[in-house]
């Protein structure tokens, strides 16, 4: 079976076929978060560390730290921070820093400038998950040497020089051109986690189809493990979580094994969780027991993220886990 392994300092966290579902925490990302982008620009990162502890708490396995920033102050003053290639890699090693002084889980480190990825890398303790490579032969000769240089896995993200295709046998082939280049590199296709790419459904009637049968294609014929943007595919639409909490255990059920998304959404979570149990990836269900306590307690008028940390707390867990840890490259 297919295994992609993560690790942090000190835990290690498996992505595969025979595994729970990985939650990886989308939180930390500045794109389309002004306010976020703002604090950072003023060295304030209060809250991407209350980011960072409220996603492990609610059940993020894994952290996406994202350092695409606009600073537009700074930019007025000084030309330089117009550019990401400037701005991006001083940024990606400061948050790699501050989040696993916090946290202990692996990290995800997701930019689309290469010194920023090559600058996370070289501050993240363990084997982080590299965010991303696409089909772009430029992207292609520029991403795949680092993750061979420091041995770990990255995202594949289905579209290339001709864009994102409606098309999924465009999509799956263009993922089947990855792995083969990856596997020219020496990187073998289980350090490959494809993201097919989640149409919206308001837009594409036949989106959630076609990526239940893309994920199935991507397991059985390449072998490799997978994940997507969730939310992607309830953009647009009204109740947004009752569609990703509908989506989620659907693609599971299908063969999917990771997913970006918010984990603070109790909606959401208590899916994966049942996904989890009914999919036997949850052993005598004790995670799914444990799970409903922290709902009881949100029913009783706790924050979910409040009632995750007490929960946490309560059993000892929060920087607990599988131990991990690896010579850097």
């Amino acid at each position: 079976m297919t295994r992609t392994v993560l690790e942090s300092k000190s835990k290690t966290v498996v992505i595969g076929f025979d595994e729970p579902f990985c939650v990886i925490g989308e939180r930390i990302n500045p794109t389309g978060r002004k306010k976020l982008a703002a604090e950072l620009e003023m060295d304030d990162f209060s809250t991407v560390e209350r980011d960072a502890l409220e996603q492990v708490a609610c059940g993020a396995m894994v952290l996406d730290v994202n350092s695409g920033a606009v600073f537009t102050n700074k930019m007025a003053e000084d030309p330089r921070y117009a550019d990401n290639n400037f701005v991006e890699p001083a940024l990606m090693k400061q948050l790699v820093e501050r989040v696993q002084a916090l946290v202990d889980v692996p990290l995800c480190i997701d930019s689309s400038v290469p010194g920023a990825l090559e600058n996370g890398l070289a501050a993240a303790e363990g084997r982080p998950l590299l965010n991303s490579v696409t089909g772009e032969e430029e992207r292609l000769e520029l991403v795949l040497p680092l993750v061979k240089k420091y041995d770990v896995p990255v995202v594949a993200i289905s579209n290339d020089d001709t864009g994102i295709s409606e098309d999924p046998d465009v999509r799956f082939a263009v993922a089947k051109k990855i792995v083969e280049r990856a596997a020219d590199f020496g990187i073998p296709a289980h350090d490959i986690v494809v993201d097919p790419l989640v149409m919206p459904i308001g837009a594409m009637a036949t989106a959630g189809h076609q990526v239940f049968a893309l994920v199935r294609r991507l397991r059985e014929e390449l072998g490799v493990n997978t994940t997507c943007g969730a939310s992607n595919i309830s953009f647009g639409l009204p109740n947004r979580h009752g569609v990703n909490a509908a989506f989620l255990p659907m693609a599971i059920g299908a063969g999917m094994t990771s997913a970006i998304m918010n984990p603070v959404r109790s909606q959401e979570m208590e899916a994966i969780h049942a996904a989890n149990l009914l999919m036997n990836h949850d052993p005598n269900g004790g995670t799914w027991i444990g799970f409903t306590r922290i709902l009881d307690a949100v029913r009783d008028g706790a924050t979910f993220p409040d009632a995750a940390k007490a929960a946490a707390a309560a059993s000892g867990a929060g920087r607990g886990g599988r131990r991990g840890g690896r010579r850097r490259a």
